[in-house]
């Protein structure tokens, strides 16, 4: 309330439309998405769409495709993030890093509609070549993208033995990695370990069953 009778161009009102977004993103996501949707559309009336703008425009997008998620609104999130994507990869081409991020929420949309396939392929076939090409196999975002990727070979119902053989092989390689550069403690670490787990779970019960 404090900057609502300020000019909408005012840099301290941006900056707390901001902050209100990014604070009620987890815990009130219904709230979050308005001020996110005024955020964007004030940013657009006023900037174009390049430069640093663009580069917010970038997080308010990526931001309320998560309140979607956290708010079961699944098609919705699919559309944006396929919108978005296909914007960056116009925009930068597809190793740029905004592109791959763009790119990861797209995969992570579509396992959510349990269109694994799709996710599967854009991750393997796309995302992965070009991030690995322009960032390294060992940077952060690379791993990222393989922990959706053996996440969606688990996932699928349809799984074979072999593709959660290879989302072991996948995670194995992530935790090896991680805990190397991020150490044994660190969140992402963590993360991989218990999808790590998981997997392995996975694959005794299908050596049980067969």
């Amino acid at each position: 309330k404090t900057y609502l009778g300020r000019p909408e161009r005012d840099k301290s009102r941006r900056s707390a439309m901001g902050v209100l977004g990014e604070a009620l993103r987890s815990s009130r996501p219904e709230e979050a998405i308005p001020v996110i949707e005024a955020h964007l559309a004030l940013r657009r009336r006023y900037w174009s769409d390049s430069g640093q703008n663009a580069k917010y425009i970038f997080r308010l997008q990526g931001t309320l495709i998560d309140c979607l998620h956290l708010l079961g609104r699944l098609d919705e999130a699919l559309d944006l993030s396929r919108e978005i994507y296909s914007r960056r990869v116009g925009a930068n081409g597809a190793s740029h890093k905004e592109t791959i991020v763009s790119g990861a929420r797209l995969a992570l949309s579509l396992s959510k509609v349990s269109r694994y396939g799709s996710a599967i392929a854009l991750l393997r076939d796309d995302l992965l070549p070009a991030a690995r090409e322009s960032l390294g196999t060992e940077h952060n975002y690379v791993d990222g993208l393989n922990h959706l990727l053996a996440e969606a070979f688990m996932d699928n119902p349809d799984h074979t033995r072999d593709d959660l053989l290879l989302a072991e092989t996948i995670t194995q390689g992530v935790v090896e990695r991680r805990r190397r550069i991020d150490g044994p403690t660190d969140r992402v670490t963590v993360e991989n370990e218990a999808l790590l787990a998981a997997v392995r779970e996975k694959l005794e019960l299908s050596h049980s069953v067969t």
